[in-house]
């Protein structure tokens, strides 16, 4: 089945047909076009079409703008796994929590669609030469999406991007032209660049290739999401469809690209009769670059821009989005609805730990914004425990930034040299035990419930050097807190044979352990006598379900210090 594109204006509706090297209407001028396909033939073909084809992005090759797949230019993009988050779900709150691990891209970025599908496309239409604008990623991603395609790319990156980012585009041949002003000044000095030197510049969401190459995540989203055995039993979501949507799609935003195209995705879909709904879309933004956050909240169909972005997280510094924010709030609420949000960059590196600790992810600043704002939009109650949630993990931390991790997060190990009569093991075992030389708090965590106890030790590793005990009933806490003599205990009350009370009973009993502060964490729904029995004889009562993890860690630290 063959593709067949046309591409819309958005201002005057005028039809033409898709070229890579036409970027104004016809009709009126404007430069706000968007792609269409033939719907009503693909929709009914694609689920078995795309089946029948390896896993990557051209598996929905009919409803993009490129004519020929070309393996001249393929690096393996697209494809990326959907991963359930079943750690930090739990933490949360929420069983169905997944991440698009977009880090597994050929460049380590979500990026590298938006390179793959407009390089293919421009080598299609015979372009050599073009420039572009970048905070780091996409001028990776299209450095080497361009050596193979033997395009030549001028890349224009912003001062404030790591060293260590525009090394990385210069390995691949690229021309890499570092101005010293904002990104959006930066923008501005590429396109008159381009304009001088009559090169293709990449335009962002004013690119047709890279708005629908931002949607293959909603297709693929929705395809995999469809084989989730958990889901499968689930009710709510009509299973008359093939393919599945979220109740809520998460992603940090800059200027926009990826949350319109992935949006224009889904509607695609849902038209199609493949879904069943459109998502409620999560835009999150750094606190020190929000002019999306600013304008959703004040109900403006414009966002003021932002002349000096105040973040460390510089993909993030897009501090004018233009007609872009205007399209995605329009999208947004004639389909899934959502919200816009904004986090600190304390945050958003606080995150990075606690995705690297619980789900084994190191992701990149950019990505840990979303998950951010995922947690303040639990804690708001604006996502609920049953809804079916899909953050994008945007990118991978490599290289790693300094504010992620500060200083003293190694330790130095040196061997002296060994003296005649000194034995090879013991230089070694001198200088190892240096490593674990300081005393870690001692934690204990007493619960009957397996995943109760995973999901209390997971919160503690993840922002925290601990030594952590683990007791499965309460006569093993009892006999462990004796031999063990924790600084901290974490109870549960309601345990077979020996419940928590009878643990507290034993502690206070015992002048060795009745001073250890106590948390008490519980489902249980206590009665006043209860509440009665604890009274003076613990620091905290948590409700199991009620809690996330700041809270329990501002507990923790708060009765070890």
């Amino acid at each position: 089945m063959s593709t067949s594109v046309k591409v819309v204006c958005l201002d005057c509706g005028y039809e033409a047909p898709y070229y890579p090297t036409s970027f104004a209407c016809p009709g009126c001028g404007g430069q706000w076009r968007e792609a269409r396909y033939d719907y009503a033939g693909i929709g009914p073909v694609l689920p078995s079409l795309a089946a029948s084809r390896p896993n990557d992005l051209w598996r929905y090759r009919e409803v993009l703008p490129v004519k020929n797949f070309n393996p001249v230019v393929f690096l393996g993009e697209g494809g990326t796994p959907l991963l359930h988050a079943a750690n930090l779900g739990m933490m949360l709150g929420l069983p169905y929590l997944y991440i698009k691990d977009e880090r597994q891209g050929p460049t380590g970025s979500f990026k590298d669609r938006q390179a793959a599908l407009s390089i293919a496309a421009l080598k299609e239409a015979g372009i050599s030469e073009m420039v572009l604008a970048s905070t780091g990623n996409v001028a990776i991603a299209y450095s080497a999406y361009a050596a193979r395609a033997g395009i030549k790319l001028w890349a224009f990156l912003t001062s404030l991007v790591p060293a260590e980012k525009m090394r990385e585009v210069a390995i691949y041949g690229t021309q890499v032209v570092k101005v010293t002003a904002s990104y959006d000044q930066t923008k501005q000095v590429a396109a008159e660049f381009a304009r001088q030197r009559g090169l293709y510049l990449e335009r962002g969401s004013r690119s047709i290739p890279s708005v629908e190459a931002m949607k293959t995540i909603a297709y693929e989203i929705a395809e995999q999401l469809s084989s989730f055995s958990e889901l499968s039993t689930r009710s709510g979501q009509g299973s008359a469809t093939p393919w599945r949507a979220p109740d809520w799609y998460l992603q940090s935003v800059s200027g926009g690209l990826g949350p319109q195209g992935v949006l224009k995705g889904f509607e695609e879909l849902h038209l199609m009769g493949l879904t069943a709904k459109v998502p409620a879309m999560g835009g999150i933004q750094s606190d020190g670059c929000a002019p999306m956050v600013h304008a959703w909240k004040q109900g403006l169909t414009e966002a003021t821009p932002i002349r000096s972005p105040r973040t460390h997280i510089t993909t993030l510094s897009t501090g004018d989005p233009g007609r872009t924010y205007t399209l995605l709030r329009q999208r947004m609420l004639q389909t899934g609805g959502g919200a816009f949000e904004s986090v600190t960059d304390e945050e958003a590196f606080r995150t990075i730990h606690i995705l690297a600790k619980m789900e084994g992810l190191s992701i990149e600043p950019a990505a840990a914004v979303a998950f951010a704002g995922l947690i303040k939009l639990v804690r708001a109650g604006v996502i609920k425990p049953d809804e079916v949630v899909v953050v994008n993990c945007t990118g991978h931390t490599m290289p790693i930034e300094k504010e992620i991790l500060g200083e003293g997060w190694a330790r130095d190990v040196s061997l002296p040299a060994r003296l005649p009569e000194e034995k090879p093991e013991e230089g070694l075992l001198a200088a190892l035990s240096k490593v674990t030389a300081e005393r870690y708090s001692r934690v204990q965590v007493v619960d009957d419930v397996p995943d109760a106890r995973r999901l209390i030790t997971r919160i503690l590793q993840s922002q925290g050097n601990f030594t952590l005990f683990e007791a499965s009933s309460g006569k093993e806490a009892i006999a462990q807190a004796f031999k063990e003599l924790p600084d901290l205990i974490i109870l549960d009350l309601m345990m077979p044979e020996v419940d928590g009370f009878a643990v507290l009973d034993a502690l206070k009993d015992n002048p060795q352990t009745a001073a250890i502060p106590v948390i008490v964490v519980t489902a249980k729904e206590l009665t006043s006598d209860e509440k009665k029995r604890l009274e003076g004889r613990i620091h905290s009562l948590m409700q199991k379900g009620e809690f996330l993890g700041d809270d329990l860690l501002d507990e923790v630290r708060s009765l070890l210090r």
